[in-house]
């Protein structure tokens, strides 16, 4: 049959149909109705395949991207937030800086190599555990670059003198053995924990607990080994996990400035320079996060008052990520909007190919008008059909959309998070552009006069 035709039958029922007298006994007869519309709506729809079909791509790409660009967004706030997260929310991190005036009058070249003094000192930080409340640790570190060498195997690494609570502070995790103790560390002991990529160099095919490493002329016990970086503790690769140490060896404080000394030399391209620094990291332990932000601003004080020159720089996760929080908004905004520009465009081609529909079945809309159909009749038809070829988009473009950031994450390794509410909200849109731009399509049709309608070839 048709779509005339069933528009004839829709149009002779709506006339002749028995008449629904009471409102209570209408709702079959509108049901039955409902369900005739609809029916002639996809068999238009389906008459004009092709025409359809690009009418509803516009729609499948606008969801797709929405869908596509707020998981990369999300994805990016993620790791963003992560990186934050680890240094840790109730943690403020200090580190000594060369100030730029020290670094120029060291390579001045005139006279012999002093050493260049700078940093942070055990005085600034025993200053910032006793004045200021709500500190409930300090963590001082050395970090000095040296060869570690197994046989013939060798690394050039960080050599992080600390102490035993510095995993726990920086939420690193063991893959074997153990981090040194107190007793090691009062003891200056000769014990050194491995990342998972040190040890891999040195030890490519033994077990590395046991055994040892040396460092200039002394000899280190491999008492554990970090956990690799993209480890989690599920088992799954995922980059960039927050129990992960970087490529560094640790070993105690104590051990560091008895074997190393505060004072390190290095060979530069001008010669021979020197520079003596207590402690190159601080990480400030604050007993809540409410009173982090403040800790940092006190600290900030203290230490300007300090140092004649600003040699040390202050991080502060907390703020950090609260501003990273900020950031991933805006850009989820933006991306959202982008992305909806793409649903608009697809919008306005439903509206143009609504349209043209009206204008190609001028003569069957007033052949049903003719025949007693209701101009809320007319418009529910077109009103219908546009909500199926958005609708219909939407659902595609959604499965897409969920697609995409999977390969996006399989091929180049980015990290995409499609949350639930994202693929609602892109197909809830597209539903909404069906009504939207279907509407005007939709009055226009049932405001035919149904005599020019007939005369219309």
């Amino acid at each position: 049959m048709t779509a005339v035709a069933e528009s004839t039958v829709l149009s002779q029922t709506s006339r002749t149909g028995t008449q629904p007298s009471p409102p209570r006994a209408s709702n079959a007869y509108t049901l039955t109705r409902f369900k005739k519309i609809t029916q002639v709506g996809v068999k238009s729809i389906y008459s004009h395949g092709l025409r359809s079909l690009l009418t509803v791509l516009g729609i499948v790409i606008g969801v797709a991207a929405v869908i596509a660009m707020l998981a990369v967004s999300e994805g990016a706030s993620f790791e963003a937030q992560r990186q934050f997260r680890d240094l840790g929310a109730s943690n403020i991190l200090l580190k000594s800086v060369k100030p730029a005036e020290v670094e120029e009058s060291s390579n001045s070249g005139f006279g012999p190599p002093q050493a260049i003094v700078y940093g942070l000192t055990q005085a600034d930080i025993t200053t910032i555990r006793d004045t200021i409340p709500g500190i409930n640790n300090v963590i001082g570190s050395r970090i000095v670059k040296k060869n570690l060498w197994n046989g013939g195997n060798s690394i050039n690494s960080d050599v992080v003198g600390t102490a035993v609570d510095y995993p726990s502070s920086r939420s690193y995790n063991l893959r074997a053995g153990r981090f040194f103790s107190g007793a090691e560390l009062r003891d200056h002991a000769n014990v050194i924990v491995l990342s998972d990529e040190v040890a891999r160099v040195l030890f490519p095919i033994d077990n590395p607990l046991g055994q040892s490493v040396r460092i200039d002329s002394d000899y280190y016990n491999i008492v554990g080994i970090m956990e690799p970086e993209g480890f989690s503790n599920l088992g799954q690769n995922q980059a960039g996990s927050s129990n992960a140490a970087p490529s560094r060896v640790f070993i105690p404080f104590t051990s560091s400035k008895s074997r190393f000394g505060e004072t390190t030399t290095r060979q530069t391209a001008g010669g021979v320079e020197s520079e003596t620094v207590e402690l190159h990291e601080a990480i400030i332990q604050v007993d809540t996060q409410e009173l982090v932000i403040q800790v940092g601003e006190v600290i900030d004080s203290i230490l300007a008052r300090r140092h004649k020159d600003v040699d040390y720089a202050i991080e502060v996760p907390l703020a950090l990520l609260r501003q990273a929080e900020e950031s991933a908004l805006r850009d989820q905004i933006v991306a959202g909007a982008i992305a909806g520009i793409s649903l608009l465009v697809g919008g306005i081609g439903i509206m143009n190919i609504m349209l043209a529909s009206v204008t190609e079945r001028t003569r069957e809309i007033g052949i049903r008008r003719a025949l007693g159909a209701k101009k809320r009749d007319i418009i529910l038809q077109f009103l219908i059909e546009a909500v199926i070829l958005s609708g219909v988009g939407g659902l595609i473009g959604v499965a897409l959309g969920i697609i995409i950031p999977f390969i996006i994450s399989a091929f180049w390794g980015m990290t995409t998070i499609v949350t639930p509410l994202a693929p609602l909200f892109a197909f809830t849109i597209s539903a909404l552009i069906g009504v939207v731009f279907g509407i005007y399509p939709s009055m226009r049709a049932a405001d035919m006069d149904p005599v020019e309608a007939l005369r219309h070839e």
